[in-house]
């Protein structure tokens, strides 16, 4: 089998997308000969097309490359219609545009705390000091989670991301047990104690019914501890990456400062540049052909969305930053689909509070030090180590 490009191979922040240029005018339908090995689909017809053909390609075998799901099933991401949709369902209501407005107040406040300790140091790591922990305490408030349970899961959640990023297999599992402990947990609880189904996505779940049956209590628990680790892994690493591109270049970081109304439409354009996936996967149930090359039924395909929304074809001078562009529904950032993203207004929120802050909380930063990359499945980074300017120490 050709062995067409090498994921294992040393990384800098910015060689994977050099790579994916290479490979997009190349070779846009990839094998790798990697974890046993995989297909890689890099235009952004292709993967737009496999995400909406569900029949086709499936994620109920392999969701990601590499496979990194060890132990049990982890609805809605691991199954397909119709046996993921009312996993779904009950998730989405609690997840619209409406209903995590209400969080913006506690996303700030989060944002604010951890960046007021960075500032005081003079710096800091925009990952590990800032992106790392927002999120989680965002899902432990959105999830309804007693102080303890926060306490833990930010203790969990933080060894689980570092443990997946730095493929480290030992931990991963370590760390996924563990997550499937707090998940069996809140279920629990929530069967103990239960809440309003429009305001606790562990009660809607255990009160979700598909003819007159309740959901699989395991597959309950398989849900939570798959929701638990998504909003987890991808705002991270997608805030570091946008910190990179802000320190490398001072006048956007300041025309955003000077203007906080112009943060969503520049984080839309962050979505589509740092895209933070290139691993979630499809098999094919059948051989399929795509741009002259065959892809055997069975074999894994990673839908390399992070190529995708830099593809020629799509986007004008796709590596350049540019506010306000007129296609940004082409965006695959959130993925497309049965299994886009049901966390996407979320997401979004997140984003846009911990931009807004991150410039407001000094005149300008700069880079420390080069970031650290991910690996497989995400892109982006790891580790942006960051220096605070004081008032009146340089041009904001």
């Amino acid at each position: 089998m050709t062995h067409d490009f090498d994921p294992l191979a040393p990384e800098t922040f910015d060689s994977p997308n050099a790579d994916y240029a290479r490979l997009r005018a190349q070779c846009p339908v990839a094998h790798s000969d990697a974890w046993g090995g995989f297909w890689a689909l890099m235009k952004h017809d292709d993967v737009s097309a496999a995400a909406v053909d569900w029949q086709t390609f499936i994620t109920s075998q392999q969701n990601v490359v590499p496979k990194v799901a060890f132990t049990g099933r982890r609805p809605p991401l691991h199954l397909d219609p119709p046996e993921h949709t009312p996993y779904r369902r009950a998730i989405a209501p609690l997840l619209t545009e409406r209903k995590v407005a209400k969080l913006e107040p506690v996303v700030r406040r989060i944002c604010r705390d951890l960046l007021g300790q960075m500032v005081a140091k003079g710096g800091g790591d925009v990952v590990a000091d800032y992106s790392a922990h927002m999120p989680i305490a965002v899902f432990a408030n959105w999830m309804n989670l007693t102080p303890d349970a926060v306490a833990e899961l930010t203790r969990v959640g933080q060894r689980y991301n570092i443990a997946v990023q730095s493929n480290d297999v030992d931990a991963t599992k370590e760390s996924s047990l563990l997550l499937y402990d707090m998940a069996r947990g809140i279920v629990a609880d929530r069967k103990a104690a239960p809440l309003p189904v429009d305001e606790d996505v562990t009660s809607a779940l255990l009160a979700t019914r598909v003819d007159g049956e309740p959901l699989p209590e395991e597959m309950i628990v398989g849900t939570i501890r798959q929701v638990l680790v998504v909003g987890i892994i991808a705002p991270s690493v997608m805030i570091g990456s946008i910190a990179v591109h802000l320190g490398r270049d001072r006048a956007l970081q300041a025309q955003l400062r000077a203007d906080p109304s112009l943060v969503p439409a520049a984080v839309e354009e962050f979505l589509r540049l740092y895209t933070p996936y290139r691993g979630f996967a499809r098999t094919a149930v059948t051989d399929v052909t795509i741009r002259g090359r065959t892809i055997p039924a069975g074999e894994p395909i990673a839908l390399v969305y992070a190529s995708a929304n830099r593809d020629e074809d799509v986007f004008e001078c796709p590596h350049e930053f540019r506010m306000g562009r007129p296609n940004m529904k082409e965006s695959l950032a959130f993925g497309r689909g049965t299994h886009s993203c049901v966390g996407a207004a979320l997401a979004t929120l997140e984003l846009n509070v911990a931009v807004e802050e991150l410039l407001a909380a000094a005149p300008g930063f700069t880079l420390a030090a080069e970031p650290k990359p991910t690996r497989f499945p995400e892109i982006g980074a790891l580790s942006v180590p960051v220096a605070f300017e004081r008032a009146g120490e340089g041009a904001a």
